[in-house]
């Protein structure tokens, strides 16, 4: 039997186990129209939309798509405000299934840039949790996605600026991006703590236990920052790793070759899943 370190924090996050309560919440007690609508994937698991898609929720990407009348829970990264404001004048009710850590950063970058601030935030740019953050910099915003670009931003020495993070970004990095504007010294940086401490902790887990093993399995969707994020760390830190949604896209004979596996997984990843991964790995043999 395989040995396999498991971690503590693989699976679902609490902004992840939120969103599916309410969503949960509205599919016991259903509007008159019977309607329920995301607007976009509730989280970032195939898996899951598609179980959700079976009991009839349906995901839209764009709010003139939901009817008046019905239910619509919005996902977990959170939507631009402009669609929040769309969303309540079109009739629809409104059910905000938003982490509560995307939250909590929207109101910083709010009132952090009321006062002509420009944000600088690291991230990418096609994620929808950033699209949220970017509709809170009242003063303009630039997105970057690594230290490279970061250093190639032109700053003007007589603009405010304030640097933040999409919340499941890689805390070491963005450290390292933190020290590259400090050596800015002729500009006026305000830093924002937007980082998801159990993304730090999931993360620094995923190191421990990399160095403890052979190989590491990150289980999640494919779609998920977070989820990549793991399996790049473990990589960084020297341990060879591989990104999977489910247990047939396992690698199998490369697998075997091990004598300890580690098994972690992201935000995302519903508990069966791992359950179903952690079951064929400890029975290789």
């Amino acid at each position: 039997m395989m040995e396999v370190v498991r971690a503590k924090r693989a699976g679902f996050c609490m902004g992840v186990d939120l969103a599916l309560r309410k969503l949960n919440k509205v599919l016991d007690d259903p509007p008159p129209s019977g309607a329920i609508y995301n607007l976009g994937a509730i989280i970032h698991n195939p898996q899951v939309v598609s179980e959700y898609a079976a009991r009839g929720v349906i995901t839209v990407d764009s709010p003139a798509e939901i009817p008046a009348g019905a239910s619509v829970v919005i996902r977990a990264h959170g939507v631009p405000r402009e669609v929040q404001e769309e969303l309540k004048g079109g009739g629809v009710c409104v059910v905000d299934g938003t982490c509560p850590k995307v939250q909590e950063a929207c109101r910083l970058i709010d009132m952090k840039t009321q006062g002509g601030r420009k944000l600088l935030l690291y991230g990418e740019a096609v994620h929808p949790e950033v699209k949220c953050l970017l509709s809170y910099a009242a003063a303009g915003a630039t997105v970057f996605d690594s230290l490279e670009k970061c250093e190639e931003l032109e700053l003007d020495s007589d603009r405010e600026y304030c640097l933040a993070a999409q919340t499941t970004q890689d805390k070491e990095i963005f450290e390292t991006i933190v020290e590259s504007f400090k050596r800015r010294k002729a500009y006026n940086i305000t830093l924002l703590e937007t980082i998801c401490d159990a993304t730090k902790r999931r993360q620094e887990e995923a190191i421990r236990i990399a160095g403890e093993v052979d190989y590491v399995v990150v289980v999640g969707g494919y779609a998920s920052s977070n989820t990549k994020r793991l399996a790049q760390v473990v990589v960084a830190h020297g341990t060879k790793a591989v990104h999977v949604e489910t247990a047939d896209e396992l690698p199998l004979d490369e697998l075997k070759q091990c004598s300890k596996i580690g098994l972690t997984a992201g935000a995302s990843t519903p508990k069966n899943i791992v359950d179903e991964i952690h079951h064929v790995l400890e029975n290789l043999p």
